[in-house]
């Protein structure tokens, strides 16, 4: 009896040790090769120690990459990732489809806090379906050496002609300056990012009211010749393949005497840490040409938990943890205030440590605040969106078109040609869809 019961404790003790280890619960985190995402990376130990249940396991994927994976997984029911970093253009797409798990902040969350804009725009219907970890708008960022050095001024919101006419006089490739980076890589999250907004503020737009393309238009052709003409005069070598992170890397060695990309890299090039020229830097607005309309885009990067995840409390606690007021907190004592990640809370911009260390602060609110998804075009529009449409048929829409953009900027086909054939690809897309015949 006694042996039987020393094994019956000891099959219990097995059966005990295997559902503790068992309950030990793996969140699969599909995030974006960005410096925020790489320092919650970093960071994720914090999360770890408080909830020692809890293992993060990371995928960190360039942007292209990213939006491939998440999409085909999301849409496939594949399970891959128990949280996906998704943007303002999938969330209300997918939380309509039911592919989302509704976000549950609790009080100390505080939903209120987020920057309005940005909260909207990761709703549908009032209910939130994934929540920001970072905010941004786009603005002009430059070398204040250079342009005072060459005896330019930068207004603060400064109109295309101006910005080219700065560019020519800081260009120096002998020292290795290039006047401007812009974003040249294909993706329409890449380049299509850029050239939208640049499109808007020359007064066009992607579909008029009857949702025809609208590639071929004057705006669109003045626009991206604009474009072209001054990248090829005074960009830095193979544009063509540089997006976010390439043209960071230029900028922070000192390469660029300007560039109008997402706010959120203010932090990076105003910090000593990564970039030579953290003391030289300005800030401005986005520049504008025929119209103030939709020149700066409006972006968050979002973590969302896909309806196919098993792990939704574990999910929503990381989530909780990841975008509140005391991430941003930690990452000014870990790592600095000028380094928080921005341009989701009111209370960042409230804060003096932030205040103290981000001298692009003011200009990165004023960008988000004025851009509109709900109105960014001359012409009326049919669609929601600053630098895309939201409708499911533009992702592949804007990468088709950013192929041909990325070409028409390396010289292999010409702007014309680039448009036509964007135009067609647009056209079939948006007939196979149903949206006119």
């Amino acid at each position: 009896m006694s042996a039987n019961k020393t094994f019956l404790a000891l099959a219990i003790a097995l059966l005990t040790t295997g559902t503790a280890q068992a309950a030990d619960t793996e969140l699969v985190i599909a995030t974006v090769n960005n410096g925020h995402m790489i320092e919650m990376q970093k960071l994720g130990k914090f999360f770890e120690q408080a909830n020692p249940d809890i293992k993060l396991k990371w995928v960190t994927l360039e942007e292209g990459v990213l939006r491939q994976r998440v999409t085909t997984d999301i849409a496939t029911k594949g399970g891959q990732f128990d949280i996906m970093t998704i943007g303002m253009y999938e969330t209300p797409i997918w939380g309509k489809k039911g592919w989302l798990q509704e976000i549950k902040p609790d009080a100390a969350y505080d939903v209120d806090d987020l920057l309005p804009a940005i909260r909207d725009g990761l709703s549908v219907a009032g209910k939130l379906y994934a929540a920001p970890f970072y905010g941004e708008s786009s603005m002009t960022m430059y070398r204040a050496d250079l342009v005072k050095a060459a005896g330019a001024t930068m207004p603060d919101t400064p109109t295309w002609e101006q910005v080219r006419d700065i560019a020519a006089k800081v260009n120096n490739p002998s020292k290795g300056v290039y006047g401007i980076c812009l974003r040249g890589k294909p993706g329409w999250g890449d380049n299509m990012a850029f050239l939208s907004t640049m499109v808007n503020t020359f007064g066009g737009q992607w579909f008029n009211t009857s949702w025809q393309p609208q590639l071929e238009t004057k705006p669109w052709k003045d626009a991206v010749g604009f474009y072209v003409d001054m990248m090829k005069k005074y960009g830095p070598p193979g544009a063509s393949a540089n997006s976010f992170n390439e043209n960071l890397a230029l900028f922070n060695e000192g390469k660029c005497g300007m560039w109008i990309d997402a706010t959120i890299a203010a932090s990076f090039i105003s910090d000593p840490k990564q970039s030579k020229v953290a003391d030289k830097v300005g800030f401005a607005q986005a520049p504008t040409a025929v119209t103030p309309k939709g020149a700066n885009w409006l972006w968050a990067w979002a973590l969302a938990i896909p309806a196919s995840s098993q792990k939704s409390e574990s999910a929503q606690k990381f989530i909780r943890w990841a975008t509140s007021k005391d991430y941003i907190k930690l990452v000014g004592k870990e790592v600095g205030w000028g380094s928080v990640p921005t341009g989701t809370r009111k209370s960042t911009y409230a804060t003096p440590e932030f205040l103290k260390a981000a001298k692009f602060a003011e200009a990165e609110l004023k960008a988000i605040n004025t851009a509109n998804p709900n109105d960014s075009t001359l012409p009326k529009s049919p669609y929601v969106g600053v630098q895309y449409a939201a409708i499911p048929e533009f992702q592949a829409i804007g990468i088709a078109v950013g192929q041909q953009m990325s070409a028409a900027l390396a010289g292999k086909v010409s702007i014309d040609q680039a448009l036509k054939t964007s135009q067609t690809a647009a056209e079939r897309e948006m007939k196979k869809a149903g949206y006119y015949k």
